[in-house]
């Protein structure tokens, strides 16, 4: 059995197209280069003095199909953590190459991007807040794909989804807190739209903190101004908001609604069409 193994080791097929060179080598017939080599320093193996190589057109095709492969499972991973950090598919086309370039801020996106490590390191949040329609949830939306497109998983949701998850989950509200807690980014979309009820506030406050416990950073995006989130009016809204200004550093969004412009552009668009 070991000869067997052995001979197949030092054995080479060969194509049609193959010849043998003058150095007594068989070459590849198509990019002519050896698919054999000598052992070394004289040495035989079952009476052969030479093993099997690649050829360099054999190799590139190996590279090429193993790249091919690399590429695929790395799509399906990317495509299971958009499925399962998303709220919708259309959050998938929030990416940094689809800006319309209204928000000036977008470089900070980038350079979260950019210097994820760093970030995640010094768990360090952004708060992201503005008036309605500037193009925040849009802001957040290009870091989560860009870092989940890098194989990080990112879930982007928003309190009110989460409370419904903990009022009808069957394993407790510590399951769900320790689902948003692993993973690496967890960005909270219009964040003080929620229900403004003592249980409600008090569930906020322990997703925020438990974040804040585990170290790992927060994104949040808001349409409360940052006077709103500084100066709060009760207790109960302060515990949370000083939690958020000790995780997330405050960027801006202003200017003109995204959302009131793309709707005055459909409208030119069909006063053109009626003439």
């Amino acid at each position: 059995m070991l000869d067997e193994i052995l001979e197949s080791a030092t054995a080479v097929t060969s194509d049609s197209e193959d010849y043998r060179g003058e150095d007594g080598l068989l070459y590849c017939g198509k990019c002519h280069t050896p698919r054999e080599a000598y052992f070394p320093k004289g040495i035989t193996l079952l009476g052969k003095n030479r093993h099997p190589i690649e050829c360099v057109c054999r190799r590139m095709e190996r590279e090429r199909q193993e790249a091919f492969f690399i590429e695929q499972k790395h799509l399906g991973l990317v495509q299971r953590l958009k499925a399962a950090g998303f709220l919708d598919l259309s959050m998938q086309d929030w990416k940094f190459e689809n800006d319309a370039g209204c928000n000036p801020q977008m470089k900070l996106a980038r350079q979260y991007v950019e210097y994820w490590t760093e970030m995640q390191k010094k768990n360090t949040g952004l708060l992201i807040w503005g008036g309605v329609g500037t193009g925040k949830s849009f802001f957040a939306g290009c870091i989560a794909n860009a870092l989940m497109e890098r194989e990080v998983p990112v879930c982007m949701t928003n309190f009110a989804r989460i409370l419904n998850e903990l009022n009808n989950s069957f394993s407790g509200r510590n399951e769900v807190v320790e689902r948003l807690c692993r993973y690496p980014l967890l960005i909270i979309d219009d964040f003080g739209m929620e229900r403004d009820t003592n249980y409600a506030l008090e569930q906020v406050y322990n997703i925020i903190d438990s974040r804040y416990r585990s170290k790992r950073p927060l994104i949040i995006t808001t349409n409360l101004t940052l006077d709103e989130i500084r100066h709060p009016q009760d207790v109960a809204h302060a515990r949370i908001y000083d939690r958020v200004l000790e995780m997330c550093v405050p960027v801006s969004c202003f200017g003109t609604s995204i959302r009131k412009d793309t709707a005055q552009e459909k409208l030119n668009n069909l006063k053109s069409l009626i003439g």
